[in-house]
């Protein structure tokens, strides 16, 4: 049971998870945010062009009973104006480059037949050379900084040093 909770705590702890949580807490958010301006300044507009703030009264009457078409128009309007808003936020930030991260394409090593990524210049299996001409020493720097300027990562966490210590002094072995 003890092993389930842990792998359950690790799954609902991990990276995805938790990127999944805030999305839908911002998306939440989001929503309220686009339905209040809906509600209070384009369905105002609406009143001001049609002289009814709002749909929730239109009824269609069919013999005996009554379509409420009105609300089904008031939350159409709002899906609407939620998904032009959120479309011209995704030009907005795909127009400032921030989109989703760019995703590299793997290929078969010819030599070992692992997966390597397509810019790979050496098999980091098998190290073979995968390219005619490896670049010069200065290239090779330069697309490393390049790539490091690109890809930020976090710094390295720093190892305790009583953990250093007992991964260096080994036990004696008599």
């Amino acid at each position: 049971m003890l092993k389930v909770f842990r792998e359950f705590r690790a799954f609902s702890m991990g990276g995805n998870m938790l990127d999944l949580a805030l999305g839908f807490i911002i998306g939440a958010a989001f929503s309220k945010l686009v339905e209040a301006f809906a509600q209070n300044v384009v369905m105002d507009l609406v009143a001001a062009l049609f002289g009814q703030p709002d749909f929730t009264s239109l009824n269609i009457r069919i013999h005996h009973s009554q379509i409420h078409i009105g609300v089904f128009l008031s939350e159409l309007v709002s899906f609407l104006l939620l998904a032009w808003v959120l479309f011209l936020l995704v030009k907005l930030i795909s127009a400032f480059g921030i989109g989703r991260p760019r995703v590299f394409e793997d290929r078969e090593c010819p030599y070992c037949l692992e997966r390597v990524p397509v810019r790979a210049l050496i098999c980091k299996t098998c190290t073979q050379q995968l390219v005619d001409e490896l670049p010069s020493l200065a290239e090779a720097e330069k697309r490393a900084s390049e790539m490091r300027r690109r890809h930020l990562t976090l710094p390295p966490i720093p190892v305790p040093a009583r953990r250093r210590e007992a991964a260096t002094t080994s036990p004696d072995p008599d």
